[in-house]
């Protein structure tokens, strides 16, 4: 099984039996780290792992004035973890998460199959049955080479489409805040309103096809009702 299929699977599983987050009355949070030990390594609490491969989980929960963060590093690896959510995005379209990367992958690049690398990944996961063909997928990214804006169908798996959100190392080393009506790119992407809700959000880092280093840092995520 390839890298993109296995991840593909991996969150697909987690769906067996998604429970349903507390929702504020103008968010959903995914995840704001909070309640995870500082300095814990490896697979956070409450997440699952992917099925596939081998990811090194160079990951680490971090403490920093204010808020505790995920800090990802990744050295020819690729690792993912996802979360069982159940969002209805007509409800709270709008999410948010703040991420910073730092080091990005040489020559990476989202829309080539040799070059499938992104320091920083945030997947929105709609399963559909049969889930292993026809689940949808919105991978927003941090890209080394795609100019910002290109959005582009995985050449691994055609569940993935990569929505580029920021290119390049012009904004390395910056805490930044992305807002993204998950609705209105679904109605992009797939030319329809969806009929069923997220089922996981995923968290991921890569560098395993440019076999290179990449490290990022990733903050609260939410589903908002409004921007």
């Amino acid at each position: 099984m390839n890298r993109s299929a296995g991840f593909v699977a991996a969150i697909l599983i987690v769906l067996v039996a998604v429970p349903l987050l507390s929702a504020q009355p103008n968010a959903v949070v995914v995840e704001d780290w909070s309640k995870q030990p500082a300095g814990k390594t490896g697979i956070p609490d409450g997440w699952k792992a992917q099925n596939w491969g081998s990811p090194a989980y160079d990951f680490s929960i971090d403490a920093q004035n204010p808020n505790k963060i995920l800090h990802l590093k990744s050295q020819g690896d690729s690792s993912n973890v996802s979360k069982e959510i159940k969002v209805d995005v007509k409800q709270y379209p709008f999410l948010q998460w703040r991420w910073k990367a730092v080091t990005l992958p040489k020559g990476a690049d989202s829309r080539r199959k040799e070059s499938d690398d992104q320091a920083c990944q945030v997947y929105v996961t709609f399963p559909r049955f049969p889930s292993l063909v026809r689940s949808r997928i919105i991978s927003y990214v941090w890209d080394s080479t795609a100019p910002t804006g290109t959005v582009v169908q995985s050449q691994k798996t055609g569940l993935v489409t990569y929505v580029i959100l920021r290119s390049g190392p012009a904004e390395l080393g910056q805490w930044l805040t992305e807002t993204r009506s998950v609705l209105e790119d679904y109605k992009k992407i797939y030319g329809e309103e969806p009929g069923e809700q997220v089922g996981a959000i995923s968290i991921g880092i890569d560098s395993d096809d440019v076999k290179d280093r990449a490290e990022c840092f990733v903050g609260e995520i939410a589903f908002k009702k409004q921007p």
